[in-house]
């Protein structure tokens, strides 16, 4: 591990690993840069240097005084600046997704390639009537009652009976104790999703980078609907969209199927090793 510079001076925590064509891994909203590609070296035995780093108040990263989005593209830059990168690949998740795509807007001749998994922003920031209040409640409750709270209000309703919400449940619970600040984490979950990223999914129209769209079919997960990962492959000039088949667990869970679909990406595109 070590300590990476952020936009506002922060200190973020983050590793790098590997030789060969940068990719540099963002992660969603209240995880960390382990659920990213869920732990996979598979990038890195296809000869790519990865760099991780968890976003500002997640994990061990220091918190700043703003979750929104163009503060956390700023980290981004300041992490590229570090390691002095000008053209990367970028792979982000969620939150990550967006914020990689919004750098991506704004500079995208340092992006050779761009991964999105599971995209949740639909081209403005979210309010309570749009997603019901989920992202108040979470936050709510992980103030009110900690880690537990959070995770009976996090899990999603259905799903394969008892042992599929032991196995969710656990997941979250490990997600949220990598963190170090927890109400952080609360203070993110309300200013994250309101942010706007960008103006609009018809900017996705612009960006003329190769782009890796991962969705997912998983109905206990309306925040990140295949619906919008479709939406982002039509809009995208040149996308493709990767999607489990129906009733398969879903392509971003598996670390290490997805990473070999994103190392088949990047040498399809050009952004392979040497």
């Amino acid at each position: 591990m070590r300590q990476l510079p952020s936009g506002a001076g922060l200190v973020l925590d983050g590793e790098t690993a590997g030789q060969g064509p940068a990719v540099v891994l963002l992660h969603g909203l209240s995880a960390t840069r382990r659920n990213v590609v869920q732990g996979s070296r598979a990038l890195l035995r296809r000869g790519y240097r990865l760099i991780a780093y968890d976003a500002r108040g997640h994990g061990a990263s220091y918190p700043g005084p703003s979750y929104a989005y163009p503060e956390l593209v700023e980290d981004l830059e300041a992490v590229l600046e570090h390691f002095g990168l000008d053209r990367v690949a970028l792979v982000g998740s969620s939150m990550g997704a967006a914020t990689a795509m919004a750098f991506a807007l704004e500079a995208p001749e340092r992006v050779a390639a761009l991964v999105q998994i599971t995209p949740a922003y639909m081209g403005h920031g979210r309010t309570g009537d749009v997603d019901g209040g989920a992202w108040e409640r979470m936050a709510s409750e992980l103030e009110r009652g900690g880690i537990e709270a959070f995770v009976d209000v996090a899990e999603p309703e259905g799903g394969a009976g008892e042992g599929w919400r032991s196995i969710a449940r656990e997941a979250v619970r490990q997600r949220m104790e990598r963190h170090e600040r927890p109400e952080e984490i609360a203070r993110a979950l309300r200013e994250v999703p309101s942010s706007a990223a960008w103006d609009g999914l018809d900017a996705l129209k612009r960006v003329h980078v190769p782009v890796l769209v991962v969705g997912s079919r998983d109905q206990m997960d309306p925040m990140h609907r295949l619906s919008i990962a479709e939406e982002y492959a039509q809009r995208l000039p040149n996308a493709e969209l990767l999607v489990e088949d129906e009733g398969k667990s879903p392509v971003a869970w598996q670390g290490a199927r997805l990473s070999g679909a994103i190392a088949d990406f990047f040498e399809r595109v050009g952004y392979a090793p040497s």
